[in-house]
């Protein structure tokens, strides 16, 4: 679980995990970043100052930005749902697929309609197949929402992929050219396009 304080123009502020591990948590060795908010919420004591910190920032039209791959992080929380779920107007959901079978208790803490669930549980089920591209839900206070196409460039794609394979041929081609990597990820997406043209010929 990783958090963010932004201004109303989203330019980060700062970090709020290293702010945590400069403050709230001092004393506390060896942990790793991260991990600190997640201990800190599992603290009662913790309750109230995130309720204060939620306010305070929305006053100052800021975002406090929480982000988590464990959704379990949020439904184990009593703290979570009244210090920042009830306090949080956006919320940006991924695919939920893998949550499928107990999205119910997932739809309740947040809040979530019917409309929005059918919402979400449709991300990345229908997408063109010639097309890369991932899906993404946004809410908007409860009054507005969608599913999103989220499309980057090959470029992009190479910069931040988590696929091992993908990895490997960014690195073995930045060596062939000498450690340049911004040179060997343009060849590499060239070479993609490339070879997407001649799949649809």
């Amino acid at each position: 679980m990783s958090w963010f304080l932004f201004d109303r123009n989203f330019k980060l502020l700062e970090p709020y995990e290293g702010k945590l591990s400069r403050t709230v948590l001092r004393g506390e060795g060896g942990s790793n970043a991260p991990d600190l908010p997640g201990k800190a919420i599992a603290k009662d004591s913790m309750a109230n100052y995130l309720k204060y910190l939620f306010k305070t920032v929305r006053k100052h039209f800021g975002e406090a930005i929480v982000v988590t791959q464990e959704v379990d992080d949020i439904i184990a929380s009593p703290i979570v749902k009244e210090s920042i779920i009830t306090n949080s107007d956006c919320k940006i959901l991924l695919d939920q697929r893998k949550y499928m079978n107990k999205f119910d208790s997932i739809q309740a803490m947040l809040g979530l309609t019917d409309k929005e669930k059918s919402q979400i549980l449709s991300i990345n089920m229908a997408n063109h197949p010639s097309r890369f591209y991932k899906e993404v839900w946004i809410g908007l206070g409860g009054t507005q929402s969608a599913v999103y196409a989220t499309e980057v460039s090959e470029e992009e794609y190479l910069c931040y992929t988590t696929e091992e394979t993908e990895k490997l041929e960014v690195f073995r081609t930045t060596e062939k050219f000498g450690g340049n990597i911004e040179l060997a990820i343009r060849e590499l997406a060239e070479s993609k396009r490339n070879e997407t043209k001649r799949q649809r010929n």
